[in-house]
């Protein structure tokens, strides 16, 4: 991020490489555009949808859907990292402490209804007052209150100064704006309820929906926001429950578009597939195991909790793991080896984790694992129950586990009893202390350190683990409002260090983003970008 100016008023409209002027020119700068072509373009995916609610999801398979049909104050165009505005006129710091957007007059819903200051004061408030364990409101802990001005003016009052990452947040889960007319200001909103009322202002609206089968969309013709308009008129999202048959599909033209998630080996096997082209984007998703600090062995909540063995056995777990092995054996290098919190490309990205576990250079270390266990007192083979998702990460998450329990096995040190649970029902076990370890990814909601560091390691946070350590929370909240770059680096640095010693989570693995489409299929490398959203407006056939 660029550096805020600190010469009066005019350090407080520079943020996160933010200009007013770049704001304001760039608001609204859709509109037109490309012809809607007439044709229907399907999508197949193993993700699903956790609700279509925006203040009880923080998955991808659910962003996938909102990013379509709900509008947003800021954002990124296709193939920029940017933020600017979306659905605002304009936003700006006016103030330290306030952040003051401003929306065009006539604003619509889809379903007729105004689009005004009150629904996006409305929106924000429900996120803080819903606070849903499987939500992003964890994203808002620098959101004192939002105030609706009048129909076109919101002011968030900030608790920190000069937020750095606010304006990032504004594009990312939290930020999707509702209709204060559907929406419940207290409880989720059920899909059909949101669908009935054709609440939409996004590119899209959603025509037939069929939980986690078949989703229609139409292009919404009182969209008013950043992207051209959609280039298709009808988009068809299907999901798979195995990705075999989405292989199958998309190499035999059934689908058009496959995306996420394919295997490494069904991937690679279709690099060579003349019907169909695999396009790449940006890495930035990374796989990581969580460790409940109440359930974990010997955590807080066990009978025989004791914090010094509890972190001895996460030290055994992260000097045991080879990456490497796991790159390759399950993933054939479509992902790479992760030593670190920040994934490499990301400013502020180190590598602690090689240094403290393992042989020091990245690889295993029975050993070093033993006399971690050893001086702890810890009694050997401990067991560890380790769960995992058997429909979302991929269809080599399977395997992927099947290795990490080879892996803990083979030194002698653990048993490990692996268990898999379907993504719907494993988003609500997972914050209800049911797994003591287990599997997440992560896809960001924006390319910033800070999206590594703040869902995960507050300790009001996304993954709800019992983690806590005061000295990372306020660092994390610092880092936010640091205006030198230099000093913010070295922030986020600090943080890594300190997380990797109390080991809240072990990453492994850094991943890119592909999608397989037919050789019909035109914008995709456009939409596979920096932003981590997959947005069907850019899609078209022929």
């Amino acid at each position: 991020m660029t550096s805020a100016s600190k010469n009066g008023r005019r350090g407080f409209a520079v943020v996160a490489g933010l200009s007013v002027a770049a704001l304001a020119l760039a608001g609204c700068s859709a509109g037109g555009g490309e012809e809607a072509s007439g044709s229907t373009l399907t999508i197949g995916t193993t993700d699903k949808v956790t609700t279509l609610d925006p203040a009880g999801s923080y998955d991808n398979g659910s962003l996938a859907v909102q990013t379509q049909v709900f509008p947003y104050l800021l954002n990124t165009d296709y193939q920029s990292t940017e933020v600017v505005p979306d659905l605002a006129e304009s936003a700006e710091f006016t103030a330290p402490t306030e952040y003051t957007v401003t929306l065009p007059e006539g604003l619509k819903w889809a379903n007729g209804n105004d689009l005004t200051a009150s629904d996006v004061k409305f929106s924000f408030d429900r996120q803080i007052a819903i606070a849903d364990p499987n939500g992003a409101s964890s994203l808002l802990y620098n959101l004192d209150s939002t105030e609706a001005v009048d129909d076109t003016t919101v002011v968030f009052h900030l608790k920190a100064e000069n937020d750095q990452v606010f304006p990032l947040i504004l594009t990312s889960f939290p930020g999707a704006i509702v209709d204060e007319e559907v929406f419940a200001a207290d409880e989720l909103t059920s899909d059909d309820d949101i669908v009935a009322a054709n609440a939409f202002a996004g590119p899209y609206m959603i025509t037939s929906y069929d939980f986690n089968t078949l989703i229609s969309f139409k292009k919404n013709p009182e969209y008013k926001g950043l992207l051209a308009e959609a280039k298709t008129e009808t988009v068809n999202l299907k999901y798979y429950a195995e990705s075999s048959n989405l292989k199958l599909d998309v190499q035999e033209g059934g689908i058009d578009v496959a995306y996420r998630s394919l295997s490494a080996t069904d991937i690679d096997d279709l690099k060579g597939n003349d019907a169909v082209n695999v396009v790449e984007g940006p890495g930035g998703e990374i796989r990581y195991i969580v460790f409940n600090f109440d359930t974990q062995p010997y955590g807080a909540k066990t009978p025989e909790a004791d914090p010094a063995k509890a972190l001895a056995v996460r030290q055994a777990v992260a000097d045991l793991i080879d990456r490497d092995e796991l790159a390759e054996q399950v993933y054939k290098g479509t992902y790479t080896p992760l030593y670190s919190y920040v994934p490499a490309g990301i400013a502020g990205s180190i590598e602690p984790l090689k240094e403290l576990y393992g042989d020091g250079a990245g690889a295993p270390d029975a050993d070093k694992a033993t006399a971690a266990l050893e001086a702890a007192g810890v009694t050997t083979p401990i067991e560890l129950n380790l769960q995992y998702s058997n429909d979302h990460y991929g269809p080599s998450s399977a395997d992927e586990y099947a290795l990490i329990k080879d892996q803990l096995e083979a030194s002698g040190l653990f048993t490990v009893n692996l268990q898999t649970t379907e993504w719907v029902q494993y988003s609500e076990d997972r914050t209800s202390d049911v797994y003591p370890a287990y599997q997440l990814g992560w896809f960001p909601d924006y390319s910033d350190a800070d999206n590594y560091v703040t869902p995960f390691f507050l300790i009001e946070n996304f993954l709800g683990n019992h983690y806590v350590n005061q000295e990372v929370n306020d660092l994390i909240i610092k880092q936010a409002s640091e205006p030198d770059p230099a000093a913010r680096t070295a922030q986020i640095e600090e943080i890594q260090q300190k997380v990797a010693a109390d080991l809240s989570t072990v990453p492994y693995l850094q991943g890119a983003q592909v999608a397989v489409t037919g050789t019909d299929v035109e914008g995709t490398d456009q939409t596979l970008d920096a932003s981590f959203k997959f947005r069907y407006a850019a899609l078209s056939k022929g």
